[in-house]
């Protein structure tokens, strides 16, 4: 199975401009996020860029990137972009977040396989919650998924109600997954949701996903075991060098 693996990295962050190039004991955020990329079996990898720095420091460690434009909204747009402006075409691509440098290429193995199945049009990871803090944290998406392991609905909110129940064992009566925000598209997908229009859904949780549901997509989803570290303060940067990762 051909996979373009993509890794979309802004320079702009309202929260931490220039992350991407910040060093996390002696490599930068990105060069870590490409390495680990890399070595997960992904037909190719390149990083999706709309800054000159960060391209010419791609390079400057042997890692391939293309210059995509400013104006994007989503890691998904700028991934469809960096997707054409690839010079082979490829069935799917898998959307690695630039701000995951610890991410295992286990997660993004694990998410390929969602297309195994030829059905498959859009694959996450999800991962089960454990506590009531990781429950009830508005900065943790939750997913709610069927039978089938497609995601019915993704929220802030812990979805369902745990009718007559404290709220501090609810995930010990209901088996309540996060998000991982790693996706792959099939590349005929990828580019008809390029073309929607936010929805209703997607700006009121501020989830760009449910622009996707609520259009009709289906999303496979994968249950990962492993934890996921996302750097989007300074406060996280210090954190993480601080536990010697």
């Amino acid at each position: 199975m051909e996979i373009l693996g993509i890794i979309p990295a802004r320079y702009a962050s309202t929260r931490f401009p220039g992350k991407p190039l910040v060093d996390i004991n002696g490599k930068s955020m990105i060069q870590r996020v490409y390495e680990q990329a890399s070595s997960s079996g992904l037909t190719d990898v390149i990083i999706a860029t709309d800054d000159q720095r960060i391209l010419d420091h791609v390079h400057s460690f042997g890692g391939k990137a293309v210059l995509t434009a400013a104006h994007h909204q989503s890691g998904t747009d700028r991934c469809f972009e960096a997707y054409q402006l690839h010079d082979q075409p490829f069935e799917y691509v898998i959307n690695i977040q630039g701000d995951e440098p610890f991410i295992k290429p286990e997660q993004i193995e694990l998410l390929a396989t969602c297309f195994n199945n030829p059905q498959t049009q859009l694959a996450t990871l999800v991962k089960k919650i454990n506590t009531p803090e990781e429950l009830f944290n508005v900065n943790a998406p939750k997913v709610v998924i069927n039978g089938h392991g497609e995601a019915l609905y993704f929220s802030r909110q812990p979805i369902p109600y745990c009718r007559n129940v404290p709220n501090d064992i609810w995930h010990k009566q209901h088996t309540y997954y996060k998000h991982i925000g790693i996706y792959g598209y099939r590349t005929d997908i990828l580019e008809q949701i390029t073309q929607l229009p936010p929805s209703s859904l997607e700006l009121a949780e501020s989830l760009e996903q449910l622009r996707w549901l609520e259009n009709g997509f289906r999303i496979t989803t994968a249950i990962t075991e492993f934890e996921t570290i996302g750097i989007d303060t300074p406060e996280d940067l210090e954190k993480v060098v601080r536990n010697g990762k």
